[in-house]
């Protein structure tokens, strides 16, 4: 790789960042809008959801249109709206505002992020697609971690009104630098060389309707259905853990900090475990991470409240969820063809939002029903399960790629 794919690489990493620190925003400004604002915390569960409606809606209407004019547009536009968008949240002021501008926020992300990944694909060597796009992606779990180790003094310095400020700022700094590095030419995903008309799909108008349709059908409900599971994981953690931690003993700011370091541990996970997905078996090294996860949420129902142990377990089922949310999107380099990878993504995001819908409003209607910290985080087990299972396909799903387009 050259160095501008290098730089292309770092500033696709950054989307990432600026997403993972946009997600922790919310969940570390709930718990003090209560006194800033005279917000019930428990009011804000659909308010985590209108972001992952707007990423559902983005990913899907929105993002593939990549496959057919080009990543750059979609990126540099999806990463300047984001900034506007993120912006605007500082200015709400109850929670019908939030609610709105936390719904444009996750359409700019939806149109923007399934781009990034399939670039970010189209950039790595052969070899090295699950890996790079990996790398790419570990950028959510150092924006959570960024966020929720920095949280005391930015909102020291600038209230909960800058938590929002920092991520908006970054994510227009990063829509100038893609607008001035990336090369506006077609991606490879587009090339005439692999049109649906060659390949006998049914149409070119749409290309996200082809996952629905045989041979693909099979393949994307396995990425989908692990994406939608593991999302709720994602979603569930990353929006309630600072406001379920206190309940274990923990002060506001050292319940940022254990959020801020589990999420962490995710980077050293999803790095490992895409490793292997590109130099070993892939559908036991996803088997391998989801138990991992579920053994760790299950040891936190068992056990009364332990900071140090806590600490611990989310490291690994809090990591390994965001280390999902960086290997399941090179696994689809392996399931899908280059020219159907943004819309694979795409709809992926979609079907997995229908998991991560589940996720705040469940754990809202918990934090409503004074459910014990260690009940509320043994609930993540389920998921974590639920991934193992699909994980056990994944094999087949590869096969149907090969069977269709042998290498």
């Amino acid at each position: 790789m050259n160095s501008r794919t290098i730089a292309s690489l770092v500033l696709l990493a950054g989307i990432f960042v600026m997403e993972g620190f946009d997600i922790a925003a919310m969940s570390l400004a709930v718990p003090r809008l209560e006194g800033a604002l005279g917000l019930d915390p428990a009011s804000f569960g659909w308010v985590f959801t209108a972001l992952l409606i707007g990423l559902g809606a983005g990913g899907a209407l929105i993002a593939p249109l990549g496959d057919r004019f080009g990543r750059r547009a979609l990126i540099v536009g999806g990463a300047l709206a984001t900034g506007l968008a993120t912006f605007g949240t500082s200015t709400a002021t109850d929670v019908s505002h939030f609610l709105i501008w936390r719904l444009l926020t996750g359409l700019a992300l939806g149109a923007c992020l399934p781009n990034v990944s399939a670039l970010s694909a189209e950039l790595a060597p052969a070899r090295l697609r699950a890996t790079v796009m990996a790398v790419v992606s570990a950028g959510i779990p150092v924006g959570l971690a960024v966020a929720g180790i920095a949280a005391p003094e930015i909102i020291g310095a600038m209230g909960w009104h800058g938590l929002f400020l920092v991520p908006g700022g970054f994510a227009l700094l990063l829509a100038v630098g893609l607008w001035l590095l990336l090369d506006p030419g077609l991606p490879r995903g587009a090339e005439p060389k692999a049109t649906p008309k060659a390949t006998g799909e049914p149409t070119a108008r749409f290309p996200q309707l082809v996952l629905f349709s045989a041979p693909w059908l099979f393949p994307f409900a396995v990425f989908a259905m692990m994406l939608a599971f593991n999302a709720c994981n994602l979603y569930l953690l990353n929006s309630w853990l600072p406001t379920v931690l206190p309940q274990a003993g923990l002060t506001l700011d050292d319940a940022a900090r254990v959020a801020g370091v589990a999420n962490l541990a995710g980077l050293g996970i999803g790095i490992a475990a895409s490793l292997l997905l590109d130099n070993w078996r892939k559908g036991p090294t996803l088997v391998l991470l989801f138990a991992a996860m579920a053994a760790s949420f299950a040891a936190i129902w068992l056990t009364a409240p332990d900071p140090g142990f806590w600490t611990l377990m989310l490291m690994v089922g809090v990591g390994g969820a965001n280390a999902g949310g960086m290997v399941l999107p090179g696994l689809a380099a392996y399931l899908f063809p280059a020219r159907l990878l943004s819309s694979a993504v795409g709809m992926g995001v979609l079907v997995a939002r229908l998991g991560a819908f589940a996720g705040p409003p469940l754990g809202g209607w918990m934090i409503a029903q004074q459910v014990p910290a260690q009940s509320f985080l043994g609930v993540a087990a389920i998921p974590a399960m639920a991934c193992v299972i699909i994980a056990l396909l994944v094999p087949a799903a590869l096969r149907r790629k090969g069977e269709v387009e042998p290498a």
